[in-house]
């Protein structure tokens, strides 16, 4: 939306806001502390209701340390006459538990002391300080220019058009505190609570969806449905079977693989394979020379003729095979010969 026809939405609302609400008497008596407390309270709901919580809060609970150590089921509670009770109790007893590990007690007046930047940062910082109760404390305690917006603000400035949606996600409308001048700015903030607290109770009213879109009727779109549903999520497709005869290949192959893992040696079995036919080594062969001969007079074979370097290679493993399947039979016979030998050498 352009700048000028923000403008005239944001001046058309307030004009139309003084008509509907009048604007709603601030305590400012409250310490800066229980300002946060009370704003807690206030976020998403009517200022009465807000003022009823907070006084049964300080008259039920010894002090505000009973309520920061109280559970969130407790304060919920004493808080049920909110919108959304949980979430008010949970993001108060949040702020006494911080405000109370950073400086042992139940006092923030030092913040009004600081610097506005430095005190928005250090209030910001807080584990429960919503940008509404951050703009609220800004605007009431602080003295700065800023607009609280809770999630019902949010929303009717999302439907009239003044609020895009990733605005409406980070709390932020631009061009609003621009357009408002500081003098004006805690009235206008009143008014446009109100109307956000009547929204977020009866959001499906037909008086108030008549009212936001008399102030601008493109907001017909955006208002929300009653009973609105999530479209259908189509069905997952079927899962491809493949056909018998490759399923049954892959799950044997498959079947092989880990085999060949279990075993430790991490090759696939036809890599397995020639390893059956390793030719015996050094070892081996002088154990075997030592059985076979059993004595001095075994007479070694003749060395092999050189060969060029692939017959060699050739021979090679041809004699390696030879000697791995005639290993036993040779053995017999090696031994059977040289006990002949012996005999025939002894004197008669």
């Amino acid at each position: 939306m352009a700048s000028t026809n923000r403008s005239a939405l944001i001046t058309k609302l307030y004009k139309v806001l003084k008509q509907r609400y009048k604007p709603a008497l601030h305590n400012g008596d409250r310490p800066l502390l229980e300002l946060m407390l009370f704003a807690c309270c206030l976020e998403n709901s009517a200022q009465d209701k807000a003022e009823k919580t907070f006084e049964h809060l300080r008259t039920s609970f010894f002090d505000w340390n009973e309520v920061r150590v109280s559970t969130v089921q407790e304060l919920s509670e004493a808080m049920r006459d909110l919108p959304d009770p949980a979430a008010a109790a949970s993001n108060l007893k949040s702020v006494l538990q911080n405000v109370f590990e950073a400086t042992y007690s139940f006092d923030l007046e030092s913040v009004k002391k600081q610097n506005i930047g430095v005190g928005i940062k250090r209030l910001a910082k807080m584990e429960g300080a919503s940008p509404f109760v951050v703009a609220y404390v800004t605007q009431h305690a602080l003295g700065g220019h800023s607009i609280p917006l809770d999630r019902g603000a949010l929303d009717v400035l999302y439907i009239i058009g003044l609020a895009s949606e990733a605005e409406r996600g980070s709390s932020n409308v631009a061009g609003l505190e621009r357009t408002i001048p500081k003098n004006k700015g805690s009235e206008f903030g009143s008014l446009l609570h109100q109307l956000a607290a009547e929204f977020v109770a009866n959001p499906f009213s037909p008086a108030m969806k008549s009212f936001l879109l008399s102030i601008n009727p493109d907001g017909k779109d955006r208002y929300p449905k009653r009973g609105q549903k999530k479209p259908p999520e189509p069905p997952a497709p079927p899962p491809v079977k493949a056909p018998a005869g490759k399923a049954d290949g892959k799950a044997a192959k498959h079947a092989a693989d880990k085999a060949g893992d279990k075993k430790g040696t991490g090759a696939k079995p036809h890599e397995q394979a020639p390893a059956a036919h390793k030719a015996p080594g050094k070892k081996e062969h002088a154990k075997d020379a030592k059985k076979a001969s059993g004595s001095k007079s075994f007479a070694a074979e003749p060395p092999a003729k050189k060969m060029p370097h692939k017959k060699a290679a050739t021979a090679k493993s041809a004699r390696t095979h030879e000697s791995a399947a005639s290993r036993p039979a040779a053995r017999h016979a090696g031994s059977k010969s040289a006990t002949k030998r012996l005999a025939k050498r002894k004197p008669r």
